[in-house]
């Protein structure tokens, strides 16, 4: 299937480079991000089981406006605290292909200050 949408097609080219260099363990598991128009998705998947041990969206969080910035730092807290509540301190942080930088980087941060380690 082709992708019309040149942008589109140049985060999925990215990703999968990505994600050929990385993957998440039961330790160690792999930090996943979606971002969508409306919302912003966090999981924490173990690659060698392909379960999800942990997630978080701003959709839990209640909030009816799309997603800003400070909703996608309370969601990486939500995501850690679910995470230490799993088991869980360290992963492997995967962008999937977007830029680090405003909310999939603020997501990153609050879950740096909920305790998870890059």
């Amino acid at each position: 299937m082709a992708i019309k949408n040149k942008k589109v097609a140049r985060r999925l080219r990215i990703k999968r480079g990505i994600r050929r260099r990385i993957s998440g363990t039961a330790q160690k598991p792999r930090l996943a991000v979606f971002k969508s128009n409306t919302a912003i998705y966090a999981q924490l998947v173990d690659d060698v089981k392909g379960a999800t041990l942990a997630h978080a969206t701003s959709r839990d969080l209640g909030s009816k406006k799309n997603c800003n910035i400070e909703t996608s730092e309370k969601v990486g807290a939500l995501l850690a605290e679910r995470a230490t509540a799993a088991g869980v301190t360290q992963v492997v942080f995967d962008r999937s292909g977007y830029v680090y930088h405003g909310k999939v980087k603020a997501l990153a941060q609050g879950a740096r200050n909920g305790g998870l380690k890059f």
